[in-house]
């Protein structure tokens, strides 16, 4: 991912556009994180609209020129917008193409069809896991929810023993590895080699997804013993299709950016000459661009075309997957603009002094911070956002494997105990059939395992690497 307009951005904001001090910048930074919380909350503002609020208004607090403070909000906007933007309509079209054509459905089959008794809820989370790789979080729910239903109904599972695994999987693609919003936009903010953090990311992954989804599963199961609700299974996409993609070339598809954007980091790390022709052509191939827009045009052929897709259908399926992403788009990109109105007044310094003075180890400040917003304001993806923008600084000296562990400590925090101002939160309750108490005690307890193992796991890599 390119950072020349981040770059940019920063040169043009080295002297803050405040000279506040530490105590006025800090009542700025919680009077503008307040004024989101409560207009997404109380007043249930869309997150956008709330986002480009509190950054005004975060610049007024600070003591900032109005018309500085817009300048910063904006130009934070696009260039959060012109370095994710981009990834995230391809990680769209990507998801929708698995989805229409039956590809998710052919995975799901065929690794449940080789599951079975204690196997299953393992299946379950390597079937989110997969599945969640090119998926928005809410689209990976609505497509695993069936399933989890049938394999619950027809196995006689327990209802956690099966949802629980599926969420965490899909959960932890969500918070951890790119190229997900949240993760490429902590990337992008702290100048992070997606390459290495995407590695480290799986790394992290794997342990976190095992001790939240089967492991905890187990104790949810007790905890709430509740059968699948009885209700009409929403259709599969692949009920209309007379021919389906294969499961190797799905899986294939679904892979083939993970595999290039790892090559390159590979790369990086092997051959030390930049000049090389070696590096330059896995520099331009592993680059998330390149790496997506490839996914996508194979999956037009092995998953689109094999599903009997015509010119007309591959089009309008496109077209169909670009609609729904405009709103995620425009809170990525306020997120954006709020983290440099953040930056530009200069609570980024202010955080770099504190963290000095206080001797706190920066990935669990990143945490902290992340945790924090993400209780505020419910959302996973305005709490890694605005962590990021408050972090950066800390970055500056950071090795590279450091930064990337800087990502995923924000994006571990992120994920801290979903509760009722997360639209997460009541989709697994109504999916599920479950009240708050129940939802609390399995989806919410979930997410905080994540969170801890995860941030956990990234505290104690940064002692070995």
């Amino acid at each position: 991912m390119t950072h020349l307009s981040v770059e940019m951005l920063a040169a043009e904001s080295v002297e803050p556009i405040t000279s506040a001090g530490h105590a006025q910048l800090g009542i700025a930074v919680l009077a503008g994180i307040a004024v989101i919380v409560l207009l997404i909350t109380k007043f249930k503002l869309h997150a956008f609209l709330a986002l480009t609020v509190g950054s005004l208004a975060l610049g007024a607090f600070a003591g900032a020129p109005l018309d500085k403070a817009i300048t910063s909000f904006t130009g934070g906007l696009g260039s959060t917008v012109a370095g994710v933007g981009v990834l995230i309509a391809l990680g769209a079209i990507l998801g929708k193409l698995l989805a229409d054509s039956g590809g998710a459905d052919q995975i799901v089959d065929t690794i449940l069809a080789k599951a079975g008794g204690r196997a299953m809820p393992w299946a379950m989370v390597l079937i989110a896991s997969v599945i969640g790789l090119p998926l928005f979080f809410e689209v990976g729910i609505v497509l695993l929810i069936p399933v989890v239903l049938m394999v619950a109904k027809r196995g006689n599972y327990s209802l956690m023993r099966i949802g629980i695994p599926a969420l965490a999987g899909l959960s932890v693609m969500h918070g951890l590895i790119p190229p997900h919003p949240g993760p490429l936009v902590a990337i992008d903010a702290v100048k992070a080699n997606l390459g290495v953090t995407l590695a480290l990311g799986v790394l992290v992954a794997i342990p976190t997804v095992i001790i939240a989804g089967p492991l905890f599963s187990k104790v949810a199961a007790r905890w709430v013993d509740v059968p699948a609700p009885e209700k009409m299974l929403p259709q599969r996409p692949s009920e209309d299709l007379d021919k389906r993609p294969g499961f190797g070339a799905t899986v294939a598809t679904v892979l083939l950016p993970v595999v290039l954007m790892l090559a390159k980091a590979l790369v990086d790390i092997v051959v030390d000459d930049s000049e090389a022709t070696v590096q330059r052509v896995f520099d331009v191939i592993g680059s998330p661009l390149i790496a997506l827009l490839a996914a996508v045009i194979v999956g037009m052929f092995t998953l689109g075309r094999a599903a009997g897709f015509t010119k007309d259908r591959l089009s309008t399926t496109v077209e169909k997957s670009l609609a729904p992403i405009a709103g995620v788009l425009m809170i990525v990109g306020a997120g954006g603009g709020f983290k440099q109105t953040l930056i530009d007044v200069g609570v980024g310094q202010m955080i770099l002094d504190f963290s000095k003075d206080w001797s706190i180890p920066a990935l669990l400040l990143a945490w902290l911070i992340a945790v924090a917003i993400r209780l505020a304001t419910g959302s996973a993806t305005v709490a890694t956002i605005s962590a990021a923008g408050l972090v950066a600084p800390l970055a500056a000296d950071m090795s590279t494997t450091h930064t990337a562990l800087l990502v995923l400590a924000i994006g571990a925090g992120s994920l801290f105990f979903s509760h009722v101002n997360d639209a997460g939160f009541w989709l697994v309750k109504e999916y599920f059939g479950l009240d708050v108490g129940q939802t609390i005690k399995t989806w919410s307890v979930m997410e905080t395992i994540i969170s801890v193992v995860a941030g956990g796991l990234v505290l104690l890599l940064s002692l070995v690497i």
